[in-house]
């Protein structure tokens, strides 16, 4: 066992763009949640889940882990960093066993330290625990205080571990024991639980945050994204449904439930921004669910330019589904810079003006002298896109039209992504026309809900809102989120 230690396990100081920048970020977009990851019956589980947590690095990018058993023993490796920085050849030899689960991880409310990297690992009555989660316990506060008085002592400050100490006080056997514990949570979770014979699958009852199976011969995976099976070359079987609960030990894999599904609602920035585009959700497949974006923003708003180009990445396939519908050129207009990452120092203040320049680079060519459609998936707090606006100016562009593949962002999530306070959305306080004015644009129309919909919730028919979580967008949380008078918001894994 071992923890790659941090000198006094001091918290990250900001120096690196995306270790414990939170809200600071000169980057002005949403933050990606977490990644999960999960093997049983196979003898390689480290190394298929030290590649299927690469495949998920976009969704976490602070720590990383793997707890592995043979059966009778936990052994694990956490750290902090990318998944190819934690591990390597030594560190997945250490790790012997055909089950495991992972984690990478980017922390919003909960601290970026290394206690808090997971999974978390517990000795509790019936011998090891290790826990792995995706997503947002609205209601942990209030549970974590109960559990205080009541005598309980945490290790971290990641509301994870109000589920362990839920399932260590119970009387009951591990599997009710977790059902009565996964009842008293309330938010948007996908859970991996392991002992030293048994994983637990599970998802909340409103299955707001995705978790895939797969199979690869004997051995079944357990996944944030398919794109994790892709590169471990194994099949996907299904999506994890609403309130279920899957048990695999021995004796095979049974499927059980813990809650009755409530309506379906995953979230809708899956589809728009977070998910890689080589992933499916509900059986369809990324990219081409925001091509459709792009062609159902087309037909809403429409606009005569000479060239049409994609904020990289998450924005490419809907600016080429925008292209093919209006039958104006795609271009390659914008760069990301691939290697800003942990090695980009945080500018002075002078200079944060001009960071996006460090991300993204505007091509003169293409859009010098051009009238140019933008298509980027949202607008949170308005700085970037005025950024890259001015950047497509200073490049020669004569016209700027800003086209989203969102309804405008005006409300916090509560189910783990890390958004800004309300007052610092954009959208919740500024008109459409407003916020064209903020960001320079010429023009700036968004993608309506019912257009989402359209786009994503096509491949959901019959479900209510397409089977999509909106609250960002029309304020409709399909769980309460107000405890103690206060909300909560963030990814707090």
């Amino acid at each position: 066992m071992s923890d790659a230690m941090m000198p006094s396990q001091q918290l990250w100081t900001g120096d690196y763009y995306n270790e414990g920048t939170g809200r600071s970020d000169i980057f002005d977009t949403l933050k990606e949640e977490c990644g999960v990851f999960g093997v049983f019956g196979h003898p390689e589980a480290a190394s298929l889940s030290y590649y299927g947590l690469h495949a998920l690095q976009h969704r976490g990018e602070e720590s990383a882990g793997i707890c592995v058993t043979d059966g009778e023993q936990f052994n694990y490796h956490r750290g902090m960093g990318l998944v190819k920085e934690v591990f390597d050849r030594d560190k997945l030899s250490s790790l012997p066993g055909n089950r495991s689960i992972g984690h990478v991880r980017y922390s919003t409310s909960g601290d970026s330290r290394l206690t808090n990297a997971q999974p978390l690992i517990f000795k509790y009555r019936d011998g090891d625990l290790a826990v792995a989660t995706n997503g947002n316990i609205v209601n942990a506060p209030q549970i974590r205080r109960e559990l205080e008085q009541a005598g309980s002592i945490f290790q971290t400050t990641s509301d994870t571990e109000v589920i362990a100490h839920l399932i260590a006080r119970s009387s009951k056997e591990f599997v009710e024991a977790a059902k009565d514990a996964l009842r008293q949570l309330v938010g948007g979770f996908a859970f991996l639980l392991m002992t030293n014979n048994k994983l637990i699958v599970a998802s909340d009852p409103h299955g707001l945050r995705p978790l895939t199976m797969g199979r690869l011969g004997d051995a079944y995976l357990f996944s944030s994204e398919t794109c994790a099976f892709e590169v471990v070359g194994a099949e996907i079987i299904r999506d994890i449904l609403p309130g279920e609960l899957l048990v695999l030990d021995e004796n095979g894999m049974r499927e059980d439930r813990y809650a009755e599904p409530q309506r379906k609602a995953l979230c809708a920035m899956e589809y728009i921004y977070f998910s890689r585009p080589d992933s499916e959700l509900n059986g369809a497949n990324l990219h081409r669910a925001r091509k459709q974006m792009g062609q159902v923003l087309a037909q809403e708003s429409f606009v005569d330019a000479d060239v049409v180009t994609g904020v990289p990445d998450s924005s490419i396939s809907a600016a080429i589904g925008y292209a093919e519908q209006t039958g104006i050129p795609y271009e390659l207009g914008l760069i990301k810079n691939k290697y800003t990452g942990r090695t980009f120092i945080q500018p002075s203040q002078e200079l944060r003006e001009q960071g996006v320049k460090m991300k993204l680079s505007a091509v003169r060519g293409v859009v010098e002298g051009k009238r140019v459609v933008m298509i980027d998936d949202s607008i949170v707090r308005g700085t970037t896109s005025r950024r890259i606006v001015n950047l497509l100016r200073e490049a020669g562009a004569t016209e700027v039209h800003v086209r989203i593949t969102s309804p405008p962002f005006k409300n916090p999530c509560f189910y783990g992504i890390d958004t800004p306070d309300r007052a610092e959305l954009i959208a919740s306080s500024k008109s459409v026309e407003e916020i064209r004015q903020e960001i320079n644009a010429d023009s700036l129309q968004f993608l309506t809900p019912d257009g989402l919909i359209r786009a994503v919730g096509g491949f959901n028919q019959g479900d209510f809102k397409g089977g999509l979580c909106m609250a960002c967008f029309d304020n409709d949380y399909p769980t309460q989120t107000d405890f103690d008078g206060e909300e909560k918001f963030g990814c707090t894994c």
